[in-house]
C-alpha cells in the first residue's frame, strides 16, 4: 500500500513538474531569409485569447517561450515596417519548434504602419537586469555617466564614483569588456560617451565564474548601439546642450557586410564645458576654515573604432578590432577660504587660491579574435587584446593668504606639478561552452598583465623660476600579473534551473617607489590565492510566478594610482596621499528574486565586505587635511529592489524601480579614532511615456535618493533630479528629432556632513545640471546589415586606471 501511495505521488510531482515544462522555439527571417533582430512574439491562449507572454527574437532572429502550460495556443509575430505574422492554433503537449517564421515585405508606407517593435525600458533576466536606453527621449543630449544615475540601483555621487544598491567596488564594462579606468579618468571617458552611441546597460549583481572575479560591488555593462541589417549602411547623430555652458557631439557609424567579410567601424567628436561652486566648513585643533570654490573647465575629443572580421565557414570566424579615444581638457577653480578661532568665531585671516589644470590623454587598444560555433551549443572564443593608456597633466597652484580685510598680503606660496601617467595591458583569455549532461558545461582561462609608470614632479614656484621639491617628488612603477581559470556548469530541470562554478585567480604585484627621500615603503610585494565560488537556483512556480536565489563571492584591488604613496598637493590645505599596503576588500552577496506576471520584480540582497576601501579625510597637521585610503574592517550591506513597466493606457506607458538598503560601515584605528555609522536609504526612479497623435512622443522622469553613507565616513542628504522631453519621428521614419530639458527644477545638488576624530566637515554643492539638449539622428542603406558584436579580455583591468 504504501508504495502505492509513493508511486502516486512521485506521479503526481512529474505531472505538476510537466504541466509547466513546455517550450516554444523559432526563428523568425525576412524575405531574403535573414534573421529579423527585435521583433515581437506574442504568445495567446487560444480558449480566451488572453495574452500569456512577450519576448523579443534574439540577434539571429531566434526566440524560446519556455516554462509554459499544457494548452492552445496560437503565436503572434510583429516588426516595424512589415505586416504581422499569425499561426495557426496549436496544441501544447511537449516542446514545440515552429521553424522559420518568414516575414514579407510591407506595401505599405512606413508611417501608415502602427505595429511597432519597442523592447521595454528594464528586462530582467536569470543573471542580470537590462536597461534599454536607446530611443529614451531623456537620454538624448546625456552621456554615459549621466545614464547611469537613471539606472536601477545605481547611483553616482558628487565625485562622480559609481555605487550599486549601496556598495562600492562596481566595475565598468564596455560592451563585455572591463574597462581599466576607475575613479576620476573613468568618470572623464564615460562622458566622451554619448547616449546615442548606447544600445542598453546591463546590471549583474553577482556574475558568474565566467567574469572576472574583479568588482565586489558587482557588474555594469554598457552595451553600445551595433548594426543589424546585411549589405551597407550607415547612422549619423548630433547632439546640441546648453546649460551655463554649452556642450555637442556628432558621429557616424557604418558597416558592411558579405557573406564572408564584415567591415565595420565609427567616429564621434566631442566638445563641451561645464561648470561648479563647492561649499566645505571644517573644524580642527580650535580653528575653523569656511571655503567656498567656483570651478570651470571645457573638454574636447575623438572617438574612433574600425575592425573586421572573416567568416571562414558558418562555424569558424576571425577578427581584428582596435578603439581608442584622443582628448583634451582644462579645468580652472577659484577658491575663498576664512579662516578664524572657533572660540571667537571671527575671521583673521584669507586664503585665496587657484588651481589651474591642463591635460592630454589618449587610449588605443587592440584585439585579435577566433570564434568557433559548431550551431549545436559547442563554442570557443579566443581573445588576445593590448590597451595601451597614457595621461599627460600639468598644474598650476598660486595661493595668497591676507588678513581679515583682503587688503593686506601676508604671505605667497605657488606650486606647480606635472603627473605624466604610462599603463600597458596585455591579456589573454579562453572561453569554452559544450552541452555537458543535458545542461551547458563552461571552463577557460586568462593571463594578465598589467606594467604602470607614475611620474610625479612637484616644484616651488618663484617669480625667479621652478625649484623641484625633493621631499614631494617620486616616481611609482606597478606590476601586476594575474593568472585565472574558472569551471561553470548550469541545466534546468523542470521547473528548477541550477548554475554553479568555481573561478581561481593567483595574483603577483609589485609596486616600486623612486625618490630623493629615503622611506620604509619603498618595495611592496604582495602574492596572494584565491577561489571565488557563485551559484544561482531558479523555480518557475507557475506561468505567473518565478523565483531565483544567487550567490557569489568577489574581489575589489586597489586601483593603481591608490598605492601610490606619496603626497599630491590639490591645494595649499588639502592633500592626497595613496597607501602602497591597501588590500584587496572581499565581498559575499547573496539575492532573492521574485518576478510576477513578467512585469513586477522584487529582490532581496545581503552583502558582507572585509577590509573595505574606502576614501578617508583626516587632519594633517594644525591646519591642513589629508585625503587616504584606507581598509576599513567591516561593511554589512541590505537592500530590497521593487520594479515594474506597467502599460496604464494604450498611449501611457510608466516604469518605476524602487530600491531601499541600509549600510553599516565599521572600523578601529591604532590612533584611537573609531568609525561607526549606519543609515537606511532609498533610490526611487521612474519614467513615464506618451504616445501622441502626429507621431509624437512626450517623455517625463525623474530620480531621488533619500540620505545615505558616503565614502567612509560621511553622510549624505538627499538629492534628486526630474528631466522631460518630446520626440519625433521624420524623414520617413529613418529620421528621429529630439528635445529634452534636464533637472528641471534645478534641485540636483549634493551635501554631506562627517565627524572624524576631532576633525568635522560641512560640504555642498552642485554643477551645470539644468539644461537643454536637441539630438538628430538618421539612418540610412540597407536596414537589414548585422555586424558580429564581440568582447576583448581586457575590460577588467582597464576599470582599474584612473584620471
Amino acid at each position: 500500500m504504501k508504495r502505492h501511495i509513493v508511486l502516486l505521488a512521485a506521479l503526481c510531482l512529474y505531472s505538476s513538474i510537466s504541466l509547466f515544462a513546455q517550450t516554444v522555439r523559432g526563428t523568425v527571417l525576412d524575405t531574403q531569409s535573414e534573421p529579423v533582430a527585435y521583433a515581437n512574439i506574442a504568445l495567446y491562449n487560444a480558449t480566451d485569447s488572453s495574452l500569456v507572454k512577450v519576448e523579443l527574437s534574439d540577434d539571429d532572429g531566434k526566440f524560446k517561450i519556455d516554462q509554459l502550460q499544457q494548452a492552445n495556443y496560437w503565436l503572434e509575430v510583429s516588426y516595424v515596417g512589415m505586416p504581422s505574422y499569425t499561426s495557426e492554433v496549436f496544441d501544447l503537449q511537449e516542446d514545440y519548434e515552429m521553424g522559420a517564421l518568414k516575414l514579407e515585405a510591407s506595401n505599405v508606407e512606413l508611417e501608415e504602419v502602427t505595429v511597432v517593435a519597442k523592447r521595454p525600458l528594464l528586462e530582467v533576466k536569470p543573471d542580470k537586469m537590462v536597461f534599454n536606453v536607446e530611443g529614451s527621449i531623456n537620454a538624448s543630449g546625456n552621456d554615459a555617466l549621466q545614464l547611469l544615475r537613471k539606472a536601477p540601483g545605481v547611483i553616482v555621487d558628487n565625485n562622480d564614483r559609481i555605487t550599486m544598491l549601496g556598495k562600492s567596488g562596481v566595475r565598468i564594462y564596455i560592451d563585455g569588456k572591463p574597462s581599466p579606468l576607475t575613479g576620476e579618468e573613468l568618470a572623464s571617458y564615460l562622458k566622451t560617451i554619448q547616449a546615442s552611441e548606447i544600445d542598453n546597460i546591463e546590471i549583474i549583481t553577482n556574475p558568474s565564474a565566467k567574469y572576472d572575479a574583479e568588482g565586489s560591488g558587482g557588474i555594469i555593462n554598457i552595451k553600445m548601439k551595433k548594426d543589424k541589417r546585411h549589405g551597407t549602411n550607415a547612422s549619423v547623430n548630433m547632439s546640441y546642450s546648453q546649460g551655463e555652458r554649452h556642450r555637442y557631439n556628432g558621429g557616424i557609424t557604418s558597416n558592411y557586410r558579405s557573406k564572408q567579410f564584415n567591415l565595420f567601424g565609427n567616429y564621434s567628436y566631442y566638445d563641451g564645458a561645464n561648470t561648479n561652486f563647492n561649499k566645505i566648513y571644517r573644524e580642527q585643533n580650535s580653528l575653523f576654515f569656511d571655503q567656498y570654490s567656483d570651478s570651470e573647465g571645457g573638454w574636447s575629443g575623438h572617438n574612433f573604432k574600425a575592425g573586421a572580421d572573416y567568416f571562414i565557414n558558418k562555424k569558424h570566424t576571425i577578427g581584428v578590432m582596435v578603439n581608442g579615444n584622443v582628448g583634451v581638457d582644462d579645468w580652472a577653480n577659484v577658491s575663498r577660504t576664512e579662516i578664524g578661532m572657533m572660540e571667537d568665531n571671527k575671521v583673521d585671516s584669507l586664503l585665496i587660491a587657484e588651481n589651474r589644470s591642463d591635460e592630454e590623454s589618449s587610449n588605443l587598444n587592440l584585439n585579435l579574435n577566433y570564434q568557433f560555433d559548431n550551431g549545436k551549443g559547442s563554442t570557443v572564443n579566443i581573445d588576445f587584446d593590448h590597451g595601451r593608456f597614457r595621461n599627460d597633466a600639468m598644474a598650476f597652484q598660486p595661493n595668497t593668504y591676507k588678513d581679515a580685510s583682503g587688503l593686506e598680503v601676508l604671505s605667497v606660496r605657488n606650486y606647480r606639478n606635472n603627473t605624466p601617467t604610462d599603463i600597458d595591458i596585455y591579456t589573454a583569455k579562453v572561453d569554452v561552452e559544450q552541452p555537458f549532461l543535458e545542461g551547458k558545461l563552461g571552463y577557460g582561462a586568462k593571463v594578465a598583465l598589467v606594467e604602470t609608470n607614475n611620474t610625479f614632479d612637484f616644484y616651488n614656484a618663484f617669480s625667479t623660476g621652478d625649484v623641484l621639491d625633493i621631499n614631494r617628488s617620486n616616481t611609482f612603477a606597478y606590476t601586476e600579473n594575474v593568472n585565472a581559470a574558472y569551471l561553470n556548469f548550469n541545466r534546468q530541470f523542470e521547473k528548477f534551473g541550477v548554475q554553479a562554478g568555481l573561478r581561481m585567480e593567483q595574483t603577483n604585484s609589485e609596486g616600486n617607489l623612486t625618490s630623493f627621500v629615503t622611506s620604509n615603503d619603498n618595495n611592496v610585494k604582495r602574492n596572494y590565492l584565491d577561489f571565488f565560488p557563485s551559484a544561482g537556483l531558479t523555480y518557475q512556480l507557475n506561468a505567473k510566478n518565478s523565483f531565483q536565489l544567487t550567490y557569489s563571492r568577489r574581489i575589489n584591488r586597489p586601483s593603481y594610482q591608490d598605492l601610490n604613496p606619496f603626497e599630491d598637493k590639490l591645494d595649499e590645505l588639502t592633500f592626497e596621499r595613496g597607501n602602497p599596503f591597501l588590500n584587496p576588500e572581499y565581498t559575499q552577496s547573496f539575492q532573492l528574486t521574485h518576478t510576477f506576471n513578467y512585469f513586477l520584480n522584487t529582490s532581496i540582497s545581503y552583502s558582507h565586505t572585509t577590509d573595505l576601501i574606502s576614501r578617508i579625510t583626516d587632519i594633517a597637521d594644525i591646519n591642513a587635511t589629508t585625503i587616504t585610503w584606507l581598509n576599513l574592517a567591516d561593511q554589512r550591506s541590505y537592500s530590497i529592489n521593487v520594479s515594474g513597466s506597467v502599460p496604464v493606457t494604450k498611449w501611457w506607458n510608466s516604469y518605476t524601480n524602487i530600491t531601499g538598503y541600509y549600510l553599516d560601515n565599521r572600523a578601529d584605528f591604532e590612533d584611537g579614532k573609531r568609525i561607526d555609522i549606519s543609515q537606511p536609504s532609498m533610490n526611487v526612479y521612474s519614467q513615464h511615456t506618451f504616445t501622441l497623435p502626429w507621431d509624437l512622443s512626450f517623455e517625463v522622469s525623474g530620480w531621488f535618493n533619500t540620505a545615505s553613507v558616503w565614502e567612509g565616513n560621511f553622510r549624505s542628504r538627499p538629492q534628486g533630479s526630474m528631466d522631460v522631453g518630446l520626440g519625433k519621428k521624420i524623414l520617413d521614419g529613418r529620421g528621429n528629432l529630439r528635445v529634452a530639458f534636464s533637472d528641471v527644477l534645478n534641485t540636483n545638488n549634493w551635501d554631506v556632513r562627517s565627524t572624524f576624530g576631532d576633525l568635522y566637515i560641512r560640504a555642498s554643492g552642485g554643477w551645470d545640471s539644468q539644461r537643454v539638449s536637441i539630438n538628430f539622428s538618421y539612418s540610412f542603406g540597407n536596414n537589414q546589415v548585422k555586424s558580429r558584436r564581440r568582447s576583448t579580455g581586457l575590460e577588467d583591468e582597464k576599470k582599474r586606471i584612473k584620471d
